[in-house]
C-alpha cells in the first residue's frame, strides 16, 4: 500500500508564535485522533520557514505520523553562499524532507531541473526525502503541452537515480495555474495527470516501483475538495498551501481518506 500523505508548505507565513502554536494545535488534535486509526494512515509533514523550523521539529515530537520539514535546500553542502542553507543543516534541525522545485522557486527563482536534480541528489545524501515539484503553468495545459513539459521536469530531475534512490522519492503534481487561484483542477484531470506521472516512472523503473510512489496533489486543494480529489485511485496525498495554515481546515484534510 502506498504512503498517503498531507503535507503542509506555509511557505513565507506565521511568525516563530504562529508556527508553534499552529503546529502544537494540529498535533493535540491528532494525538486525540491518531493518524493510524484513520483509514488511509497518512502521514502529515510540516514545512515552515526555515527560521522556525527546530521548534516546529519540537512541536511534533511524541505525535505518531507527523514530522517537519524544509521549503528549499541548496544544491551545495557547504560554502560561501550567503543567505542559503544546506541539506546537513536541515537534518540537524530535525528535519526528514524537503521541498524540491515548488513551481515558485521555478517561477520566481529561475530554478531548472538540472539544478534540482542536484537539489535532489543532496537531500537523499543527507538523508532528507525530497519532495519534487511538478507541474504546468496555463499556456502550456492550454497548449497541450502538459504532459510534454511534466514528462520532462519529470525525467531531467529524477530519472538519473538508480533504482534504490528514486524509491525513496515523494512527487508532488501542481498546476501551476491552480496555485493560489481558487481554481482547483477537477479530480478528473488531477487523477489523468497523475495516473500519466505513474506510468512515465512505470517505463523506467518498471511497475512495481511506480505502484509505490507517492504521488500528491498541490493545486488548491481545501477541506472542500479533499475528499474527492483524494479518492482518484492514484492521487495520494496532498501539498498544502493556504488551507495548511488554518488548523481546522488542515485537520479536514488529513481526515479527508
Amino acid at each position: 500500500m502506498r504512503k498517503k500523505i498531507v503535507a503542509g508548505n506555509w511557505k513565507m507565513n506565521l511568525d516563530l508564535e504562529g508556527g508553534r502554536k499552529l503546529a502544537t494545535g494540529i498535533c493535540e488534535k491528532i494525538s486525540e485522533n491518531p493518524l493510524e486509526t484513520l483509514p488511509g494512515k497518512p502521514e502529515v509533514v510540516f514545512f515552515p520557514p526555515y527560521v522556525f523550523l527546530t521548534e516546529v521539529v519540537k512541536a511534533a515530537e511524541g505525535t505518531s505520523g507527523v514530522s517537519a520539514g524544509s521549503q528549499n535546500i541548496h544544491q551545495l553542502e557547504k560554502g560561501a553562499y550567503t543567505g542559503e542553507v544546506a541539506a546537513p543543516m536541515v537534518k540537524s534541525c530535525g528535519a526528514t524532507h524537503t521541498l524540491v522545485g515548488h513551481s515558485e522557486r521555478r517561477a520566481y527563482f529561475h530554478e531548472d531541473n538540472a539544478l534540482l536534480a542536484k537539489k535532489v541528489e543532496q537531500a537523499l545524501n543527507h538523508g532528507l526525502i525530497p519532495v519534487y515539484c511538478c507541474g504546468e503553468v496555463l499556456p502550456e495545459r492550454e497548449a497541450g503541452k502538459h504532459f510534454e513539459v511534466v514528462k520532462e521536469q519529470i525525467v531531467n530531475g529524477l530519472f538519473w537515480l538508480k533504482q534504490e534512490a528514486f524509491e525513496k522519492v515523494i512527487i508532488a503534481y501542481e498546476p501551476v495555474w491552480a496555485i493560489g487561484t481558487g481554481v482547483t483542477a477537477s479530480p478528473e484531470q488531477a487523477q489523468e495527470m497523475h495516473a500519466f506521472i505513474r506510468k512515465v516512472v512505470g517505463e523506467k523503473y518498471g511497475l512495481q516501483t511506480a505502484e509505490h510512489v507517492s504521488i500528491l496533489y498541490g493545486g488548491s486543494c481545501n477541506a472542500q475538495n479533499a475528499r474527492e480529489l483524494f479518492s482518484q485511485p492514484d492521487v495520494d496525498g496532498g501539498l498544502i498551501g493556504g488551507a495548511s495554515l488554518k488548523a481546522p481546515d488542515f485537520l479536514a484534510i488529513i481526515q479527508s481518506f
